[in-house]
Order: C-alpha cells, then sequence, then structure tokens
C-alpha cells in the first residue's frame, strides 16, 4: 500500500491522528521510499495529500531529523507557496533539520525571512527556530539577525522567543540580549508573560 494511502485524507478523516500514526511508525522504522513519496506529493499530490504529507513530514522531523534531512531543498522550496499552510508546515520541517542542514539552511535564510515576514504567526515562530539553530550551528551572523527579531516581536510572542534566544546567544552578545529584554519587561503587565522573561534574565545572569 502506498503511503498516501494511509494519510488522514484517504481514510476519509478530518484528525491528524493518522498523519502522526505514520511519522511516529517512519521514525521507528524508517523508509526512504515513503518519505521521498510524500515529499513528492508536496509538489505533485492534491491539496488534501499536501496538507497531509506536510503533517507527516514535520512530525517525522521531530521525531528523526536524519529521515528527512536530504529533502531539505524540497521544504525550502515549498516557501513561496501561496498555500499558508503549506508555508509554515515547511518552515516547521526546514526548523527540525537545520541541525542537519545547516550550511544549506543558511543559505536559504533570506527565502525564509521573507516567508515568516509574509506569513502567519506561526511561521514567525518557526523562523525564530532556525535562527536559534543556525546560531547554535556555529552560523554567527543568524544572532543578530534573531535579536533584531526579539527586539521588534509581538508582545505575545515575545517571551516564547526570549527563551529561543536563550541558548544561542554567545557572550558577544549577552549585553544586548539583556538590554532587549530589561527594556520591554517594563511593559509587559500579564503576570505570567513576565515571569516568562524573568526567568530567562535569571538564567542568562547565571551564564
Amino acid at each position: 500500500m502506498s503511503i498516501l494511502d494511509q494519510l488522514a485524507s484517504a481514510l476519509g478523516r478530518n484528525d491528524e491522528q493518522p498523519n502522526i500514526a505514520l511519522a511516529e511508525m517512519l521514525a521507528a522504522k524508517p523508509d526512504a521510499k515513503a518519505v521521498a513519496e510524500l515529499v513528492g506529493a508536496l509538489s505533485a499530490g492534491t491539496a488534501a495529500q499536501k496538507s497531509d504529507a506536510i503533517k507527516v513530514i514535520y512530525e517525522l522531523g521531530e521525531r528523526r531529523p536524519e529521515a528527512v534531512a536530504e529533502h531539505a531543498a524540497a521544504f525550502i522550496a515549498l516557501l513561496g507557496s501561496r498555500n499558508n499552510r503549506l508555508v509554515w508546515g515547511a518552515m516547521h520541517a526546514v526548523a527540525t533539520v537545520t541541525p542537519l542542514r545547516a550550511k544549506e539552511v543558511a543559505a536559504a535564510l533570506p527565502a525564509i525571512l521573507a516567508a515568516a515576514d509574509k506569513g502567519s504567526v506561526i511561521a514567525k515562530d518557526h523562523a525564530m527556530s532556525i535562527l536559534s539553530r543556525l546560531a547554535l550551528a556555529g552560523h554567527a551572523s543568524a544572532l543578530p539577525v534573531l535579536l533584531d527579531r526579539l527586539e521588534t516581536a509581538l508582545p505575545n510572542q515575545f517571551p516564547m522567543y526570549a527563551e529561543i534566544a536563550l541558548p544561542a546567544v554567545t557572550p558577544a552578545h549577552r549585553a544586548r540580549l539583556r538590554a532587549i529584554l530589561e527594556g520591554r519587561l517594563v511593559k509587559i503587565e500579564q503576570t505570567a508573560k513576565r515571569a516568562r522573561v524573568e526567568k530567562v534574565l535569571r538564567k542568562l545572569g547565571n551564564g
């Protein structure tokens, strides 16, 4: 049976559980041919197949990134899609493989950031993860971009972005991160969000 026949839409399901189950199956028992078929569906499949396939791919990427890493170029190519679901799904997939394909992802950073700027909040979230993982992989040029975006982040996203930035910050950028956090902290009214930023500040001070 083709892997496409096991997607949620092929089974007449409106939930994501079959797609998650496929990702778990492929993580437990890698199948390069099945993954290639899913990647092929991203360009040649029906709208439903595309949506299901990208879900399986990024869920698999979270569990076993090496199973999808060789297809990074296909995920990057999807960032120009008019389908918002595919754009943020592709961004998620790229984020999962960034540690393994850092050079390739870094080369595509302009396209990634352009897609984030035009895309949904979810796309922007994954772009921040990509920047952090690039910095952690040794691409120092990603860190100033990450901090620029943190500085102008929407209030609701700011605590999460601060948490994403923390592991990637280097001693040379620690002062700037602290300044951004302290500058924004005074404007945060919600207790839970303040607590998250304060926790990042404490970790930054102890690092």
